[in-house]
């Protein structure tokens, strides 16, 4: 078991299942993400990003400095879900 595991880089859980019940495809597919720090959040970030489309490249805000801003403002979500939230929106 141990080799098995350090060759397919799986955890000794998965293995076990596998050699239990023999069913070898395990996955796992979210079907949405939970806004639940940027909910009420998104009119901020919405107004952010809609003023950072019609600016030159060098004077648009990143997505580091959008973030920073809504900390500011009291945001305590962390930089990744306004990263994901971005990617949508755009």
């Amino acid at each position: 078991m141990k080799r098995i595991v350090r060759e397919l880089h799986v955890s000794r859980n998965t293995v076990r299942k596998i050699l239990r019940t023999d069913e070898t495809d395990f996955s796992y597919e979210r079907e949405r993400q939970p806004l639940p720090k940027t909910g009420r959040w998104k009119a901020e970030i919405e107004r952010f990003l809609a003023s950072n489309e019609g600016k030159p490249s060098r004077e648009r805000l990143t997505l580091i400095r959008i973030y920073e801003e809504l900390r500011a403002l009291g945001y305590d979500g962390s930089y990744d879900a306004i990263r994901r939230y971005a990617k949508g929106w755009s």
